[in-house]
């Protein structure tokens, strides 16, 4: 019998070996092992705040009051190299064209515009001068300066890609000035309409002409600071006077949001599943697994899908950008703002909520912090901020920080699912069995149903362009 001899530390042992050695009797031992880990599952915090409302039907109908159209959309661009046009149709966004469907009317507007390049602290347009132009912003910030209430002027707002200056001014008949300074914050591209421009073409065109006419001659409905229909009330009154009469209009077309699906086949060998079964069950880790990168798919559709998704979904009047590029506290109270009425959570990419700390620190600011669920989350004026991985970061180095109200009873955010489905293996999930093919493969179909419903506009915030890379 040969005696073996262990290397220790690389080197030859001159001594014989007087026990078993480590590596011959983990031969016998039995192994502890671990459960499959995963990487990609993350806290999914959006899932787990969102109140959800069961949809047996597979869609939701969100009802609205009336709410009269502004008009206040952005408009959007096309460039060749330096060069860039308004896209015609895209004129439609402005209200006093709304109506014009004409394409070779809004095109020789679009060929009126011109382009103009602008330095930082440069004035787009100047308080009290003629409002003889309409200003389209291609490219860059523009603050809207006022006259403040200690001789100083205040920020009154900021523009940023496809937003516009004049539209009101145009529409009247004899322009009036501006009541306001545009200065462009950052480097600027915009592309001017001249008044005369506008009204040359007017004498040219009989249906334009008509069209303008009738739209400043009509009345302008009665709107509360939402743009719904007015609701007119009396009150402190005395005597006998006439009371208003009213109703609460309600939209025609209301928004219906369909339930979205995610879903996978599984695929287990039956001599896998029969044979490799102990000490713990393939398929149930396996479809543990699965659900799991549905639950993540899930997520990242409720913050990016075009048609439900968060990012594509709050109102165009609460997209702000930010101030100066990073995520200052100026911001997050801008931000917060956007959704006074009680707003519940803030969302950001871990690299978001990182570059908040270091304008934190920057201040000499100690950051708030907020306990959920027994975790410790930053917060600011109270109100939590949740990391969500799902929020994408572009190649340039920015992202977006999202605030909500969430709930149906406070007219908020909320998620869309069905629970009790056939064959239902977590709630909203269903595993069927669909067979065994003639190879012995097991499949299984995994689903899930979805989606989000913002219930009225104020109840989702975005901060744009937020620079997370310095």
């Amino acid at each position: 019998m040969t005696t073996s001899v262990e290397s220790l530390s690389g080197d030859e042992n001159p001594y014989p070996q007087l026990s078993l050695g480590t590596a011959a009797a983990r031969n016998l031992a039995t192994t502890t092992k671990s459960v499959p880990q995963m990487q990609g599952i993350t806290s999914r915090w959006l899932l787990k705040l969102l109140p959800w409302v069961q949809v047996p039907g597979g869609t939701y109908r969100v009802n609205r009051r009336l709410t009269h159209t502004l008009g206040d959309g952005r408009v959007e661009f096309v460039s060749t190299g330096a060069e860039v046009r308004v896209i015609p149709v895209e004129l439609r966004e402005l209200p006093l064209l709304r109506e014009v469907e004409d394409p070779e009317v809004l095109g020789a507007l679009a060929d009126r515009f011109r382009q103009r390049e602008l330095a930082p602290g440069e004035l787009v347009v100047e308080a009290g001068r003629p409002a003889d132009e309409l200003v389209l912003i291609a490219h860059g910030k523009v603050e809207k300066l006022g006259a403040g209430a200690y001789d100083q002027p205040t920020v009154l707002g900021t523009l940023a890609d496809g937003d516009h200056l004049g539209e009101p001014e145009l529409a009247r008949a004899d322009g009036g000035s501006w009541s306001y300074t545009a200065r462009a914050a950052t480097s600027v591209i915009v592309l001017s309409l001249a008044r005369s421009e506008f009204e040359a073409l007017l004498a040219r065109d009989r249906g334009l002409r008509e069209h303008v006419a009738a739209f400043r001659a009509a009345p302008r409905p009665a709107q509360n600071e939402h743009g719904e229909a007015a609701i007119e009330v009396a009150s402190g009154h005395v005597g006998e006077p006439a009371l208003p009469g009213v109703f609460a209009d309600y939209e025609t077309a209301p928004r219906e949001y369909g339930l979205s699906v995610a879903q996978t086949v599984l695929r287990v060998h039956t001599r896998v599943a029969d044979l490799y079964n102990e000490p713990m069950n393939q398929v149930e880790q396996q479809l543990r697994l699965t659900v799991e990168a549905l639950r993540e798919r899930q997520e990242h559709e409720l913050v990016n899908n075009r048609e439900f998704g968060l990012l594509h979904n709050a109102d165009l009047g609460r997209r702000i950008p930010t101030r100066s590029g990073p995520p200052t506290p100026d911001d997050l109270d801008e931000l917060l703002a956007t959704v006074w009425k009680d707003p519940g959570l803030i969302l950001a990419h871990p690299r978001a909520i990182a570059a908040i700390g270091r304008e934190f620190n920057r201040r000499g600011l100690v950051p708030q912090s907020a306990q959920v669920g027994g975790h410790s989350v930053p917060a600011w004026r109270g109100v939590p901020i949740f990391p969500c991985n799902k929020i994408p970061v572009t190649a340039s180095g920015t992202s977006s920080v999202l605030v909500l109200r969430t709930g149906e009873e406070n007219q908020g955010v909320i998620g869309l699912h069905r629970t009790g489905l056939p064959d239902e293996y977590q709630p909203g999930v269903s595993v069927r069995f669909m067979g065994i093919s003639e190879k012995a493969i097991i499949s299984y179909l995994v689903s899930t149903y979805y989606s989000a419903a913002v219930l009225v506009p104020d109840a989702l915030g975005i901060l744009e362009n937020v620079e997370i890379g310095h």
